[in-house]
């Protein structure tokens, strides 16, 4: 299994990036992919700061996991995307910043 690229928002996910990149405003949706390379079966799991799962997939390799998710309140949240296939495992956290409104000007 590799990881080839995880996006948010239809872009390159990179910690070091600003994270103004990726905000949304409230109960505007997140968009998390995964494109993954291989052969066989991989689980995807996103997972929200408690460790609570919020949603599994199974996804054929290759392929992508796809999910989104929105939030109706402003704040930082902080989700995990872990991967697992073929004895190997992979973990990610993504922070996902919710805005109250959008920016005026």
């Amino acid at each position: 299994m590799g990881i080839r690229l995880i996006k948010i928002n239809n872009l390159q996910y990179n910690a070091l990036r600003d994270p103004a990149v990726y905000r949304r405003c409230a109960n505007e949706p997140f968009r998390i992919q995964a494109l993954l390379s291989g052969k066989g079966e991989a689980r995807c799991t996103l997972s929200d700061q408690s460790g609570t799962t919020m949603v599994e997939k199974q996804v054929t390799l290759p392929g992508a996991f796809d999910h989104e998710i929105a939030y109706s309140t402003p704040g930082v949240r902080i989700v995990t995307l872990a991967i697992e296939a073929n004895g190997e495992k992979f973990a990610q956290d993504l922070r996902l910043d919710v805005l109250e409104h959008a920016w005026v000007g």
